[in-house]
């Protein structure tokens, strides 16, 4: 099991790398674009949605940065699950967001390949796709600190747009634009009113808020391969959420008050059509830019995640010993390899069968993270009461009133997991990503028990030899 930090990885990254890191895979489409999903669904009520889901991911943080800070491992939660729960939970875990982070590199690569189609139609999709799996996968390649610079500069373009953004959008709810006017609360009573599908549309946009919340956990991995893992691994969960949170939580206060929540725009694309309503000129090339920039940031980051969250895999024995070399530079070659191939081959497929195969990994991974989540909770909850029982000094970051703030955590997401089932949209995605987590789940005990003949048979050998 492991126990050293990097596992053999160099310690290339530092503060600003994790922080950029963190908000590359955060920040993503799903803000930009996928926010509509949720403002169709809640209404101005999205506000609200986005301010539980924000105090759900920030608990789930907390408790990351707890076992991360007291044992920074290049796994993160899954190294932390097999300690806590036992190897099938780390199994599980790792392989569960190992495919989440693969299946999400591929949708970036089409949305990219997309928005490039669209400024480019004599250049086919599959090009695009292609070129920019190639790039990344190079610059997973290099040292990671080269990978780092490259994240830092890609997240600081996304942050830059979203302040800018936001700066503009508070000159116009205040009507301080040259030739607008202050809409008041207009578009946040009216149409409707501020909850216009009532408690169950505000659940629904609650489901849609904690999943554009995802990719923050990258962070906690990364922090293994930093100069002092301990004190960036806090500083980063802190200082990160509440980044994230108020450029979502703004965003769509921005959004909802300039815009009616009922308009098609506000659905398909809520950026662009607030920044049409503030008179930007170009707002729809500007906005294809910034989702641009968001998407291949985004494949980066998780290209980065997956590779490491897979060489984790294979320092416990989960995961064939083949992909666990190591470079000269430090980089897990052959784990950035094949979680590259992954993600293309499941371009290819959505090429080829975009509505049958390419839809059931997509449903496969989509209840993922709350899963992950999950295990987190149970990890934080099992690792803190061993060390009390055990008398060990307290970690370095601590989650707030333990347990309480533990077991809250663990009811919303179980909360969220039946909202999930009862609607029937969402009802596919839940049931294929609970098949998917039995088989790994029933791997993981297998993978245990052969495991365990095996060192029984081994302290038998050494018995008889001594």
């Amino acid at each position: 099991m492991e126990t050293e930090t990097g596992a053999g990885l160099p310690r290339g990254l530092k503060q600003r790398h994790l922080s950029m890191i963190a908000l590359g895979g955060a920040i993503g489409a799903g803000l930009f674009v996928g926010s509509g999903v949720g403002i169709r669904a809640a209404g101005p009520a999205i506000v609200v949605a986005y301010v539980l889901a924000g105090g759900l991911v920030l608990l789930v943080m907390r408790m990351l940065a707890e076992m991360s800070a007291a044992d920074p491992a290049t796994g993160s939660f899954s190294v932390h699950a097999a300690k806590a729960l036992g190897p099938w939970a780390g199994l599980t875990a790792g392989w569960l967001y190992w495919s989440l982070l693969v299946v999400s590199v591929a949708a970036e690569a089409i949305g990219a390949a997309d928005i490039m189609t669209g400024w480019l139609p004599g250049v086919p999709g599959w090009v695009w796709m292609t070129l920019f799996m190639a790039v990344f996968t190079g610059s997973n390649l290099a040292a990671v600190r080269r990978f780092g610079d490259l994240e830092f500069w890609f997240a600081g373009l996304k942050v830059t747009a979203i302040c800018v953004f936001l700066l503009l959008g508070a000159l116009a709810v205040c009507g301080l634009l040259p030739g607008s006017a202050a809409p008041g609360a207009a578009h946040l009573t009216g149409h409707g009113g501020f909850l216009p599908h009532g408690w169950h549309g505000l659940a629904l946009g609650l489901v849609a808020a904690v999943f554009a919340y995802g990719g923050l956990e990258t962070v906690t991995i990364a922090a293994a391969e930093s100069a002092d893992p301990v004190r960036a691994v806090g500083r980063a969960a802190r200082t990160v959420v509440w980044r994230i949170c108020l450029f979502y939580i703004g965003s769509m206060a921005v959004i909802v008050t300039l815009l009616p929540w009922d308009s098609g725009t506000a659905h398909t694309s809520p950026y662009s059509g607030t920044l049409e309503r503030m008179g930007v000129p170009g707002a729809g090339h500007l906005m294809n830019a910034v989702v641009l920039v968001a998407l291949l940031s985004a494949m980066n980051a998780n290209i980065y995640g997956s590779s490491r969250m897979l060489y984790s895999l294979v320092h416990r024995g989960d995961a064939p010993r083949a992909l666990g070399r190591v470079t000269q530079g430090g980089v897990p070659r052959n784990a950035v390899l094949a979680s590259a191939a992954f993600g293309f081959a499941a371009v290819v497929l959505s090429v080829v069968w975009p509505e049958t195969v390419f839809r059931f990994l997509l449903n496969a991974v989509g209840a993922t993270i709350l899963i992950v989540w999950f295990l987190i909770g149970l990890s934080q909850l099992r690792l803190r009461r061993r060390r009390a029982a055990h008398g060990e000094a307290e970690p370095p970051v601590r989650m707030w009133l333990f347990p309480h703030l533990t077991r809250l955590a663990l009811l919303a997401i179980g909360a969220v997991l039946v909202v999930m089932v009862v609607e029937p949209d969402s009802r596919t995605q839940v049931l294929c990503t609970g098949v998917w987590a039995v088989l790994l789940i029933v791997c993981g005990l297998v993978n245990g028990r052969r495991g365990r003949a095996r060192r029984a048979a081994h302290a038998g050998a050494r018995h008889r030899a001594g």
